[in-house]
């Protein structure tokens, strides 16, 4: 006997039919009768999850929590390792504090860098807002380097009309929320951010959000709240420190000016990473991740 496999498993005629033609191979080959339906059963729920099984993906898993970070660490001097989701088959660590979205793009790289200041050296390079004007990134549109932030200004308050100095190393480590607002190449408006800095376990976590919206052509294109990332800087042993850092949209609102690509994405990461770590850094130009 052929069994038929049949294309709406949640229609119960379909469902009951696939089930009389496996109970009636189990006849066929002697089976018990008290086992039959039964296993009938269990073959139809392993069909139907073996193909999303079987194309799940491993999720993201930054250094928090429990289980090793994923993607791992790079060595020293070699590009950070890369990951891009497009879909939500993969789910965070309850550690890292987001609420789920419907749909986006997640980055996450993974590096290992050689730094020699202090934990303290690096928070001020976090807070020194108005150094990520000019930072380049390697744009796959048009083959070259490019611009990636165009203004950068730390803010007293979520307020374009409020600017200030950069951070002071006081500020960074109380875990106040601070403000700052960047115009990326691309969306060509200012955004103000809120940015908090924490350690937890020796690891230093700063968090990145958007609070201010963004509209182009009188539509809403970034919400408060659809741009967020997360950094872990931890020092690992003399002069030797890791980097693991989470990036996503909501909705990619840069798809709208051209950043489709996965390789545009990481690249931009790469650049903050860059910028933040002073490591050189081979941008992608093809995604391939190890």
């Amino acid at each position: 006997m052929r069994v038929t496999l049949l294309r709406r498993w949640d229609d119960p005629t379909n469902l009951q039919r696939v089930v009389d033609q496996i109970v009636g191979l189990a006849q066929g080959a002697g089976g018990p009768p008290a086992v039959k339906k039964p296993i009938a059963l269990l073959t139809i729920v392993s069909c139907i999850l073996w193909p999303f099984t079987a194309n799940a993906q491993q999720g993201p898993h930054p250094p928090c929590g429990s289980g090793s970070p994923f993607p791992e660490f790079a060595l020293p001097g070699h590009t950070p390792n890369y990951r891009v989701w497009s879909s939500n088959d993969w789910i965070l660590p309850s550690c890292v504090g987001w609420r789920a979205q419907p749909s986006g793009v997640l980055v996450a790289i993974a590096g290992k860098f050689r730094f020699g200041g202090s934990k303290d050296d690096l928070l001020l390079r976090v807070g020194a807002i108005s150094t990520l004007k000019g930072i380049q990134y390697w744009s796959v549109t048009e083959n070259a380097f490019r611009p990636l932030i165009t203004s950068a200004q730390a803010l007293d308050r979520p307020d374009l009309n409020r600017p200030r100095g950069d951070f002071s190393l006081s500020e960074l480590k109380n875990g106040a929320e601070l403000y700052f607002a960047e115009t990326d190449n691309r969306l060509g408006e200012p955004v103000i951010y809120r940015m908090r800095t924490t350690e937890t376990a020796g690891t230093l976590v700063i968090t990145v959000d958007n609070v201010s919206a963004v509209q182009k052509y009188m539509l809403p294109l970034v919400k408060p709240g659809d741009l967020q990332s997360i950094h872990y800087l931890a020092q690992t042993g003399p002069g030797l420190w890791t980097y693991y850092g989470l990036a996503r949209t909501k909705e990619p609102p840069l798809a709208v000016f051209g950043v489709v690509r996965s390789e545009s994405y990481v690249n931009r990461s790469l650049a903050f990473y860059s910028h933040l770590t002073d490591a050189a850094v081979e941008p992608i130009k093809s995604y391939s991740p190890d």
